[in-house]
């Protein structure tokens, strides 16, 4: 979905979280479950293109705030747009009954995850 606009999913990730404003690239991180250093790779290669832009941030003097520039955002509208006609695409071709199915799945696996209560483990 993110190839159409030139970016890839991690890119696309970090345009997202940078739309926030108020996050460093280490918070960043820490909220994608991601290494900081490469969120910092992904983040310098996306101010090197104009897409996002480091502000001096008043709670950490080095750790700079990453925040989405008007072309940024151009370009995030562009991978969210392609991502909802995808979704809106994949729904369509479900009945309500199996997107419910599917749905009551999705929640038990996700409770199970929590509470460690995956079979065999």
């Amino acid at each position: 979905m993110a190839k159409p606009a030139g970016q890839t999913s991690a890119r696309w990730q970090v345009l997202a979280a940078a739309r926030r404003g108020d996050l460093s690239v280490a918070q960043i991180a820490r909220a994608l479950g991601l290494a900081r250093q490469g969120v910092q790779r992904i983040a310098d290669v996306l101010e090197g293109e104009g897409l996002i832009a480091y502000a001096d941030n008043p709670q950490h003097q080095r750790a700079k705030l990453v925040l989405l520039t008007e072309k940024g955002a151009a370009r995030l509208g562009t991978i969210e747009m392609a991502q909802a006609g995808w979704a809106n695409g994949l729904g369509a071709a479900f009945s309500s009954a199996e997107l419910d199915a599917a749905r009551t799945v999705m929640a038990r696996v996700m409770e199970m995850m929590e509470v460690d209560e995956i079979p065999g483990n």
